[in-house]
């Protein structure tokens, strides 16, 4: 079937917008522009052979996105029923520079093991990203509540009152939970940042966030619990984001201070930390296992736990093993 003679007029009507989006591995086409243009050109010439007018192109906000998938000789046609990436929850709209990415955060949680009971901490919060997906795992809420729209919401066979229904029932199972979910950071611009996420977020009532150094910052009181934490790399030392060169000194300082805090401050407590500098993160002076391999982007990161024993490790395995 040749994408032509694909019924497009059940997906579109005449004052529908739609656009293609064209993944190419093939060697039987110059480049993926020429392909979204004869693509767009059949659609347009079904509906001009069947109705003598077009819908139109719209690449910002399209009705429609269509996918072509071209590997060599074969051609996967899918529809975009998100209308977007899905990593966009819908609550942050102000960003510091490389902020964690939405589905890496929530990642990161689920990764650690937290219990959803235990405080959880992010000690170097930046946008506050990972505290509201990890409020949002421990109280069972939907990942996109906050999404205003999905693709399939504008498509011709769209059933309201299913989606209402589904929509409905998950937040029906949404459970409010007595957890302590911190952060902090040590720039007070990012705090505000951080602050009006979890506004947007509807999470300040669950959330608290200080304008504190890591060095500096208390821990809950009589509670021990999990920290999980995205420090700079060295990559993103400067104040203006990614390009900044690197300064070993500083990073290393950087690294040796999370450790000693660890070490001083956090006994009992489990630390996960995600960083791409390996050299850097030797200055924290202990020991991860286990060491899951993460992209934060384009970067190659590791996922380090640290189990901050009560006392020497030696007399806790002792006592467990008891």
């Amino acid at each position: 079937m040749t994408l032509r003679e694909v019924d497009w007029e059940t997906f579109l009507d005449l004052n529908d917008t739609f656009m293609f989006r064209v993944s190419l591995n093939s060697t039987f086409f110059p480049h993926s522009q020429y392909v979204a243009q004869k693509a767009k050109d059949a659609v347009v010439d079904r509906f001009r052979d069947k109705y003598g007018v077009r819908p139109s192109v719209d690449t910002e906000d399209p009705t429609l996105r269509i996918h072509l998938h071209i590997n060599q000789d074969r051609c996967t046609v899918s529809l975009d029923s998100s209308g977007g990436s899905l990593h966009h929850r819908g609550y942050r709209t102000e960003t510091n520079a490389a902020p964690l990415n939405e589905v890496l955060a929530a990642g990161m949680v689920l990764l650690s093991g937290w219990n959803k009971r235990s405080p959880l901490v992010d000690p170097m919060c930046g946008s506050g990203t990972l505290l509201v997906e990890a409020a949002m795992i421990a109280a069972n809420i939907p990942p996109n509540i906050h999404r205003q729209q999905f693709g399939f919401q504008r498509w011709n066979d769209y059933d309201k009152d299913l989606f209402e229904t589904i929509h409905n029932g998950v937040v029906d199972r949404i459970a409010a939970e007595d957890v302590i979910i911190m952060g902090g950071d040590s720039n007070r611009n990012t705090v505000a940042k951080a602050k009006e996420t979890v506004r947007n977020a509807k999470l300040d009532d669950v959330i608290s966030i200080q304008h504190s150094d890591f060095a500096d910052l208390v821990p809950p009181k009589d509670r021990h619990g999990m920290l999980i934490f995205n420090p700079p790399y060295g990559e993103r030392m400067d104040e203006k984001g990614f390009n900044a060169p690197s300064d070993d000194e500083a990073i290393n300082a950087l690294y040796k201070m999370i450790g000693d805090t660890l070490k001083h401050n956090w006994s009992g407590w489990t630390a996960w930390i995600l960083t791409s500098n390996l050299e850097a993160a030797k200055h924290i002076k202990l020991t991860p296992k286990p060491k899951i391999q993460l992209f934060n982007g384009a970067l190659d990161c590791r996922f380090l736990r640290y189990e901050m024993y009560e006392g020497s490790r030696r007399r806790s395995e002792l006592e467990n093993a008891r």
